[in-house]
């Protein structure tokens, strides 16, 4: 008990320096944040760098995101298919893929995959 009461205020401590070691460290001076301003060709930027980016690509990107999610939790099933009944490991994966159609499907009748209406 003592041990495992050393070694977290150890931990901490430890941490505690790094912390404190990179806030010392990182401050920024103004001759620094004129460098890493944006600028073209030497002169001031002409637009904001801060411009709007397009809901169609934040959309899409959210459907990839999805897409990527049930990749990883089809593959764990793969892993499993020895280990389970044929019957319901066939059920689990046709309702997995169904729900990943049925959703492609909705996708594609509203528009959210169209590029360029």
């Amino acid at each position: 008990m003592i041990n495992l009461m050393i070694s977290s205020i150890m931990t901490f401590l430890v941490s505690s320096i790094f912390l404190l070691a990179a806030t010392i460290l990182s401050k920024k001076s103004k001759e620094d944040q004129e460098k890493s301003s944006p600028f073209e060709c030497g002169f001031n930027p002409f637009n904001s760098p801060r411009t709007p980016f397009s809901i169609r690509f934040f959309l899409i990107t959210i459907v990839f995101l999805i897409f990527d999610v049930e990749i990883t939790l089809i593959l764990p099933l793969i892993h499993n298919f020895d280990n389970s009944n044929l019957l319901i490991w066939q059920t689990v994966l046709i309702l997995f893929i169904m729900i990943l159609i049925i959703g492609l499907i909705f996708e594609w009748k509203t528009g959210s995959l169209e590029w360029v209406k």
